[in-house]
């Protein structure tokens, strides 16, 4: 089972950006972390992180037929991508939106994900424990009857 995992803008900021909310953990040392979580669970597990929608639809697009789930942290891109959203849409990959914070808790503009009505499901509070949820959600639902 082969999992990818993508970080949106700003992502790469962890450890420097807004400790107080999201803590002092790197994305590489996230990552790291994620990676042995993936050892545990027995998937393979690919990690993404870029700035710029346009990248990220296109790692969403090329993930048609080559990964069997998807954990996206679209960041900032939760509440204004059209585009990645209908890019999950079309490759039709079981996908689990997460974040950090919990969005509806925070400024009201944040309330609104635009994707998450085409995931599977949406984890967020949980700050760096959010993606190991959202993880092991995905390779759950991948293993039950519930995918078929």
């Amino acid at each position: 089972m082969k999992i990818l995992i993508i970080n949106g803008v700003n992502m790469n900021m962890l450890g420097v950006r807004e400790p107080e909310k999201y803590g002092n953990l790197t994305l590489k040392e996230l990552e790291k972390d994620l990676y042995s979580f993936s050892f545990e669970l027995g998937v393979d597990i690919e990690t993404f992180q870029s700035n710029f929608e346009g990248e990220i639809v296109e790692k969403i697009q090329s993930a048609y037929q080559n990964f069997d789930g998807i954990v996206i942290n679209p960041a900032a891109y939760t509440h204004t991508s059209v585009a990645i959203r209908d890019a999950i849409a079309a490759v039709n990959i079981p996908t689990v939106e997460i974040h950090m914070t919990n969005i509806h808790a925070r400024e009201d503009f944040r309330h609104k994900s635009l994707v998450a009505p085409v995931c599977i499901a949406q984890i967020s509070g949980f700050g760096a424990d959010s993606y190991k949820l959202g993880l092991r959600g995905i390779v759950e639902y991948l293993r039950t009857d519930i995918a078929e």
